[in-house]
């Protein structure tokens, strides 16, 4: 047998390798999904991460085809939902809809987690984005994000600030370490909490999620001075954002993202993903998503894995110049 007649022989069934691996491919987009699939939400119901989750499944159901199951999954900062959704099959039937808490904060604030934010899942897509509002009590001396910072530096430990849960905690520890103050930290089991105590006195600073803090402002028992994001919101804008009152670089978003475990077919990623793009340029989500202080925000796959990688990176720099350690 020729050389030629070799590499001939060779390369047909190379050729005929990458069709067949292709067509597989073709073949598993088309049958994913077959069952239903189980959107998995590690907090309680009602929460912001949890309607966000919600108004997704509803559409997504019907792109898809199938039935989308909502678990709500709470428990230990949403660690025991994000390791069930870790150890889940990675056949593209379970979701997860991960936050700045389990995909990011967590890595910076527990020395061991049952999962890897950066490898035990593929990312499918951002989904919302929103801000966190900084309040005041009505009797701090604050008119202005400015006046806070000038308030908080003359009196070191005077002032003292909530926060629900740790990615608040490092929130504020960051802005305390951009503008050189220190308040002194209560910590708080979740947003109501927290707010009733800022409401009352109890505490003078909040830094909370625009959708569980904006109604006590605009209700007017508590007072708004700005947002944490780049860019004000749509919603409320007229509150500032803290980079215009002249603190460089803070930018804080609270986020959800998609993602699946690890190791799911190419082919149901990029089912999941062109299902999730469609449904977050809805009208009806992006209002839905608006009433939440939220805005939708699909990204492609590979930006939303750069994204947390770089939010794992700056929250563990945040902690450890804060001197947060892990527990």
């Amino acid at each position: 047998m020729s050389r030629s007649l070799s590499r001939r022989r060779a390369f047909g069934r190379l050729a005929f390798a990458s069709l067949f691996g292709l067509a597989c491919a073709a073949v598993q987009a088309q049958s994913f999904p077959s069952r239903p699939l189980h959107l998995i939400i590690p907090f309680p119901p009602g929460g912001v991460t949890d309607i966000v989750g919600r108004t997704v499944a509803t559409r997504l159901s019907t792109e898809l085809g199938q039935p989308v199951v909502v678990e709500n999954k709470p428990g230990a900062s949403g660690i025991l939902g994000t390791e069930l959704a870790a150890r889940a099959p990675a056949d593209g039937h379970t979701l997860l809809v991960g936050n700045i808490s389990t995909l990011a904060v967590n890595a910076a604030t527990f020395a061991r987690l049952p999962y890897d934010p950066l490898t035990s899942f593929v990312p499918v897509s951002m989904l919302a984005i929103q801000p966190l509002v900084v309040a005041v009590h009505p009797k701090v001396q604050a008119r202005t994000l400015a006046d806070l910072v000038r308030l908080a530096k003359a009196n070191p430990g005077t002032l003292s600030y909530g926060s629900a849960g740790s990615s608040i905690h490092l929130a504020v520890e960051f802005f305390n370490t951009l503008v050189g103050a220190q308040m002194n930290h209560v910590p708080y089991k979740g947003s109501t909490p927290a707010i009733t105590d800022l409401v009352g006195g109890q505490i003078d600073v909040l830094f909370d999620p625009f959708s569980s803090l904006y109604p006590q402002v605009q209700a007017g028992k508590v007072r708004g001075l700005a947002v944490t994001t780049a860019s004000r919101s749509q919603v409320a804008p007229d509150l500032p954002t803290v980079i215009e009152n002249g603190v460089a670089g803070y930018d804080v978003s609270s986020w959800q993202g998609l993602v699946v475990p690890a190791g799911t077919p190419q082919a149901a990623i990029d089912r999941l993903h062109a299902a999730i793009v469609k449904v977050l340029a809805q009208p009806e989500v992006k209002e839905a998503f608006a009433k939440q202080g939220a805005q939708a925000s699909p990204t492609s796959p590979e930006q939303l894995q750069q994204y947390v990688r770089a939010e794992v990176a700056r929250w563990k720099k945040v902690a450890t110049d804060a001197g947060v350690k892990p527990q």
